[in-house]
């Protein structure tokens, strides 16, 4: 059972394993089937599919500036979401439940490349706080429940995702996706595509269909109480600044890119050590993992985005 199939991630999945024997095998669920928030419609949803493993996606979820104005919404409903969903694993004996965390939840002063230890070491950026404690406390709820139950709990950490089927609204997406649409949009009324911030943070993007990939593997194969960050290496971190341009240039607009440094450009790095994914993988795949390149990927995206202007989430 996935649940949050119908976003980012779970979409990948769901085109991952369409042409697997064992397809019938996956019930990929959206907030239409239940509102994970309430206990009972979460308990009756497990009551009725009685999963046997749970591949946890659903979040409230949103860009920088939803983070910043909504700090308590975000955690209260995610806070909700995971206890709902982590509880009924235990009550209807699910054997292995795999949870997607955020490297948002990593200390705001640190040092880099952060990795999996240092996940407690500090408080969060203020920007995304409400947010970034709830998955934090996520990561804790799965070991304390993994520690008095028969059931698997794992967690991942990937770094920013983007790809088809994203969520491009303008107010509350993520980075890429809002950028994309807000290109879109200036170069249909002939205005400046304007970038909030300097540009100057960087980050680590991982496309939506290698993280796919990636879950699948650590459902069949990671079984470690530790979290584990999914993310590319650090030598292809990116600014914002960069990505806007690369978004800008494929719409042939570039010359009309304007960053407004009047807007918080939020926290300016989070650089995550990928060391263990990559040894795992290896050791259980017999080869290394292969990223798509960001370029070939980014492209996709935007390609996606406006072959589906009409029937994309914004």
């Amino acid at each position: 059972m996935v649940t949050g199939g119908s976003g980012l991630v779970g979409r990948a999945i769901k085109d991952l394993v369409s042409g697997d024997i064992n397809t019938d095998h996956f019930i990929f669920l959206s907030s239409k089937d239940a509102n994970l928030c309430n206990y009972e419609e979460t308990k009756h949803l497990f009551d009725t599919l009685k999963p046997s493993i749970v591949i946890h996606l659903a979040a409230c979820v949103g860009g920088l500036f939803k983070n910043m104005n909504n700090n308590v919404l975000m955690y209260e409903s995610n806070e909700d979401i995971n206890r709902n969903v982590l509880r009924c694993c235990v009550e209807y004996n699910v054997k292995k439940c795999v949870s997607v965390l955020s490297t948002c939840i990593f200390p705001d002063k640190t040092t880099y490349p952060i990795n999996e230890m240092m996940l407690h070491n500090g408080p969060p950026h203020s920007s995304n706080l409400g947010y970034a404690t709830a998955k934090r406390n996520l990561e804790i709820l799965s070991r304390l429940y993994r520690q008095e139950s028969k059931c698997t709990f794992v967690t991942v950490i990937p770094t920013n995702i983007f790809g088809p089927y994203d969520n491009y609204n303008l107010e509350n997406a993520h980075v890429i996706p809002a950028l994309i649409h807000k290109c879109h949009l200036a170069k249909q009324k002939n205005a400046n595509f304007v970038v909030a911030g300097s540009g100057a943070p960087l980050r680590q993007f991982i496309f939506n269909r290698d993280l796919a990939k990636l879950i699948m593997w650590v459902t069949k194969q990671y079984t470690d109480h530790e979290p584990l960050i999914l993310s590319v290496d650090d030598k292809h971190e990116v600014s914002i600044h960069n990505v806007a341009t690369k978004i800008a240039d494929h719409f042939g607009y570039a010359h009309r890119l304007v960053m407004d440094t009047s807007k918080a450009d939020g926290q300016f790095k989070k650089t995550a050590d990928n060391t263990k994914m990559k040894s795992l993988y290896k050791k259980s795949m017999g080869k290394s993992f292969e990223f798509t390149l960001f370029d070939e990927a980014l492209a996709e995206s935007i390609t996606w985005f406006v072959e589906n202007f009409e029937i994309a989430r914004k």
